[in-house]
């Protein structure tokens, strides 16, 4: 069905056929105008695809978003407050901050900025309005309430942060008595969705950790989120937690499963719950039966073998936006290295959930997947899907890697390629879902790192058929650090960034080189961003690894590791990491033994830098103390910011 294209803005459903759709308002206010669109369904002819009808817009106003709509009436939405968490006051208070007389910026806490920008006086709060029909007209009720007011609470990074029921809302929010730039401790609350009532803890007070996704089920009995254990460690392995409203009951439910889910949903009869979870460097869709509910709360609950096995119903490229549907079916987003997202639907799962039910064996999935857009078709384009390889790294670990061939490769021709290794970065450096809104739009086009993966999914951001397009023979590693092997292999990274993961680039580049003798090492070069970046720099001070490059490319990277456990805004990731805070002794010694800085008298080839002035997770300092180093030398180079 073609639909009419409005200026590009959040949509949502309000009923089975009235989508609301969000636009910013023209002029000095930028106030956002909500249409209602009536969507008439019409058959598909020659002449005719679709209809929209649409009433006037109903103007909101500030800045608002991640709108959901609960059926029994409200609209749901954040926007950034001030102190006094009054959202019809923020126009006035955004023009005496604008007109304060100065631009100092003062504070006495953590964070002074973060992400990308600096934290100024406001913070995200949950707001709900009644919203009504009427005469073909959607009609704003006059009151906004703020879900959050005197709580203290800031919530969400994105729509993922928080979910509506009829009644009810939960979401995510940072501990308030900590601090969040050396803490992760999340707390899931839940309210009434017209307020009146203060929020209630879901969480467990013994909780360190982060957690995320929160959702209710049809019923909005029974919730279910992702949990962390451990504080300041958000590449931790995530579980599945479900909660009972109505036993007051807590369980956790894939403790003995080595994977690390990242979305949920509720099936719509309330049985099952699925969910998305890296696997292999791909992010598949899985499905697990909830089981009866414990007699009291439990982390390590004694379940028979169908209630601990997820099933995998999508296995190739990276699967997102899931959304269960009635009668056995899952909608999906998925994109892999061929294709941008477009929307799948997959079928027959009522079978697969009695096969699981009725069995305590492997279940094997019977679902059907159909493509249902095309709206990223890419048949111009002769991508490569990228080939799998497997060698023995560290440790004689099995480790995982990619390889894209150029384009007009041709096997058994006697053609010299020019190869780029790419280094992925630490996801913590590009991505957390604790962040403002600006994350939920980046998270999923990050490209992740030591403790994140090169997977099969689209990026816009490095992308391996973009150098193959070029005519490179392009490697991707999963080197010791990475997500979606199991959580072991994940922390080991931890308090070894200059040993294990280069032991496995080392041997993974050896054997492309042995398995690919029409690429030309003559012409070998290497690029990494964010922990990437960092490789590159300790790539260049140790030329005994042999790796051969000609020149080497750096993205906002590290260069002092001392150093970026002070400036970065998010302490907690060094803190991990590096065994303690920058001045503790462990910490200390493990800095100075993987400092690149440290090993630039054996700096000899030559590098381009890139550095973007407002990364605050890795200063820009780190590119420009390390080209200063480089020039230094007198070696030819490059340096952009």
């Amino acid at each position: 069905m073609d639909l009419t294209r409005y200026t590009a803005g959040e949509a949502f459903w309000l009923t089975g056929n009235t989508l609301a759709h969000v636009v910013e308002g023209e002029g000095e206010n930028k106030a956002l105008d909500i249409y209602a669109i009536d969507v008439v369904y019409h058959p598909v002819t020659e002449t005719s695809a679709g209809i929209l009808h649409t009433e006037s817009p109903v103007l909101l106003g500030s800045s608002a978003t991640n709108f959901r709509y609960s059926t029994d009436g409200f609209l749901v939405f954040s926007d950034s407050v001030y102190a006094d968490g009054n959202l019809t006051t923020v126009k006035e208070q955004d023009e005496a901050w604008e007109n304060r007389g100065t631009s100092a910026l003062v504070y006495d806490h953590t964070y002074e900025r973060h992400w990308d920008h600096w934290v100024l006086p406001k913070s995200q709060a949950l707001f709900s309005v009644r919203l009504t029909q009427g005469h073909h007209k959607w009609t704003f009720g006059s009151e906004f309430v703020n879900l959050l007011a005197g709580t203290s609470h800031s919530s969400p990074g994105g729509t993922d942060d928080f979910d509506v029921s009829k009644q009810t809302v939960i979401y995510t929010t940072l501990d308030p008595a900590l601090s969040p730039a050396w803490h992760t401790k999340q707390n899931v609350d839940i309210v009434d969705v017209a307020g009146g009532s203060k929020p209630r803890e879901l969480t467990s007070l013994a909780l360190k950790g982060q957690t995320h996704s929160p959702i209710l089920n049809e019923n909005a009995d029974k919730a279910a989120w992702l949990e962390l254990d451990k504080d300041g460690y958000e590449s931790d392995r995530a579980k599945i937690v479900i909660y009972d409203l109505k036993k007051d009951v807590r369980f956790t439910l894939t403790q003995k499963w080595d994977r690390s889910p990242d979305s949920l949903a509720f099936s719509k009869e309330g049985d099952f719950i699925y969910f998305t979870a890296g696997d292999h460097a791909k992010v598949k869709v899985f499905v697990l039966l909830i089981p009866a509910t414990p007699q009291k709360s439990t982390t390590d609950p004694d379940l028979s073998q169908k209630y601990l096995t997820p099933v995998p119903i999508v296995e190739d490229g990276a699967s997102s936006g899931l959304q269960t549907l009635y009668n056995g079916r899952v909608l999906i987003s998925r994109s892999s290295f061929t294709s941008p997202n477009d929307v799948f639907l997959v079928r027959g799962l009522d079978d697969l959930q009695t096969q699981i039910g009725q069995t305590e064996g492997a279940a094997k999935s019977t679902g059907k997947v159909e493509q249902i857009t095309n709206l990223t078709d890419l048949k111009e384009k002769k991508l490569s899907k990228g080939e799998e390889f497997w060698f023995k790294g560290a440790e004689d670990i099995d480790v995982q890697g990619w390889i894209f061939k150029p384009k007009g490769w041709k096997e058994g021709e006697k053609k010299a390629h020019p190869v780029v290794l790419l280094i992925h970065g630490m996801a913590s450096f590009f991505f957390r879902l604790r962040c403002f809104n600006v994350c939920a739009l980046m998270k999923n086009i990050a490209i992740g790192g030591p403790q994140s993966a090169w997977k099969d999914q689209w990026s816009t951001r490095w992308n391996p058929n973009v150098f193959a397009q070029q005519g490179y023979f392009v490697v991707a590693i999963n080197p010791t650090g990475s997500s979606t092997f199991g959580q072991a292999f994940t922390d080991a990274i931890s308090g070894d960034w200059g040993g294990k993961p280069f032991v496995d680039l080392q041997k993974g580049w050896k054997h492309v080189l042995d398995t690919y003798p029409e690429i030309d090492t003559d012409r070998a070069v290497a690029a990494g961003a964010s922990w990437g970046g960092y490789a590159i720099n300790w790539i260049q001070g140790h030329p005994e690894y042999n790796f051969g490059f000609k020149a080497l490319v750096f993205h906002d990277g590290v260069f002092h590791t001392t150093y970026t456990g002070y400036a970065t805004e998010e302490l907690f990731f060094f803190n991990q990491d590096w065994h303690g805070r920058p001045w503790e002794k462990e910490a200390k010694e493990l800095a100075e033994k993987y400092n690149p800085s440290n090993f630039v008298d054996k700096w000899s080839t030559p590098q381009l830098w890139i550095h973007g002035s407002k990364d605050y997770r890795l200063p820009e300092t780190e590119g420009i103390g390390a080209f200063h180093a480089h020039q230094q030398c007198v070696i030819p180079l490059d340096y952009g910011i």
